[in-house]
């Protein structure tokens, strides 16, 4: 049985719809109403331990998703269960067993320091101090949380918090995780270590997560499985390879960097795109020329230090498509 399933559900909006003709007394008395559907009629279900990238453009709808999920919405029509329950009527039984990060939206306290903040959280949950400690140690081990773990929330790091964040969702060892933008705004560094404790921890204690985010470099390196959606619709479902392998840009990079100062390749299938030093970035298409053909002439025709092939990633997909307001075929 999935932990996490959705069956034919969509969530209205009712927004008030003003009318600069009508009086103010009209307007306050009886006001006019729009429907905004922000889902509509998606189905998917989630198996333990999953590791799932929820994607799509600002206001696709995900964060309605995720918020119905946790039971904060109801749905307008439609089922949802987590943990084979109602998250509506079973918030509070839910909560043992869910964690959640909304961005940069903090569960620390603002003027306790981080272990105190995990202590409250202790009695909360109820966790027995044996496991609460061996949780512990081990999420500030993992996230490398040892240097501000006593300093009051104020005084960290955009990276720091976020951290303790993270280590404050998983104290309860939580069953499923949904993060919603958990890398928004953090440096690279940063990012990479919340990456790798994600993937362990998953791998370690079997933990499904729900990703929404628009750094495809989160859902690449983590997401086992792609779900997207676009204006509230369900548009594809299933792995990494499949998405690209469907949705393939022609087109690809080529990163040359020559022994020497040199100018621009002369062929007309090596688009120059880029130019640093002895550093020169071709845009090239498979249709026309092969990475292999495209290396062979290159390293045949001039004096090359280094070659690299970059080819088009989900980001560079759902941009072109964006981009050119293209529809993504659903998957069945």
């Amino acid at each position: 049985m999935p932990q996490i399933e959705l069956i034919n559900v969509s969530k209205d909006y009712k927004i008030r719809k003003r009318d600069k003709n009508r009086s103010w007394f009209a307007e306050f008395f009886c006001p006019k109403y729009t429907q905004k559907r922000a889902v509509d009629d998606i189905s998917f279900s989630i198996d333990a331990g999953e590791m799932v990238g929820y994607i799509g453009s600002n206001g696709a709808g995900k964060s309605t998703t995720i918020k119905m999920l946790t039971g904060i919405l109801a749905p307008t029509c439609g089922t949802v269960r987590v943990f084979d329950r109602d998250p509506c009527k079973n918030r509070t039984k839910n909560a043992l067993s869910m964690g959640v990060v909304f961005g940069q939206r903090s569960q620390l306290l603002w003027d306790l320091p981080v272990r105190d903040t995990f202590d409250l959280f202790k009695t909360m949950y109820k966790i027995e101090e044996k496991v609460f400690r061996a949780q512990r140690d081990m999420l500030v081990d993992m996230l490398d949380m040892e240097d501000f773990l006593s300093q009051a929330v104020r005084q960290l790091s955009l990276g720091q918090r976020m951290r303790a964040n993270l280590a404050l969702c998983f104290l309860h060892k939580p069953k499923v995780v949904y993060l919603d933008e958990p890398t928004i705004g953090l440096d690279v560094l940063v990012k990479d270590k919340i990456r790798a404790f994600l993937k362990k921890i998953n791998k370690e204690q079997g933990t499904t997560v729900l990703l929404t985010t628009h750094d495809t470099g989160d859902i690449e390196q983590i997401a086992e499985r792609l779900i997207l959606i676009d204006h509230g619709k369900l548009l594809y479902d299933g792995n990494q390879l499949g998405f690209k392998e469907r949705y393939r840009d022609t087109e690809y990079t080529l990163e040359v960097t020559f022994a020497a100062p040199t100018a621009p390749i002369e062929n007309p299938l090596f688009h120059l795109q880029t130019s640093e030093g002895n550093t020169h970035c071709y845009r090239l298409n498979h249709d026309k020329i092969i990475t292999g053909e495209a290396i062979t002439y290159a390293a045949s025709n001039y004096s090359v230090a280094d070659i690299r092939v970059r080819e088009s990633g989900i980001e560079d997909i759902l941009k072109k498509m964006y981009d050119r307001g293209e529809t993504i075929c659903e998957t069945k």
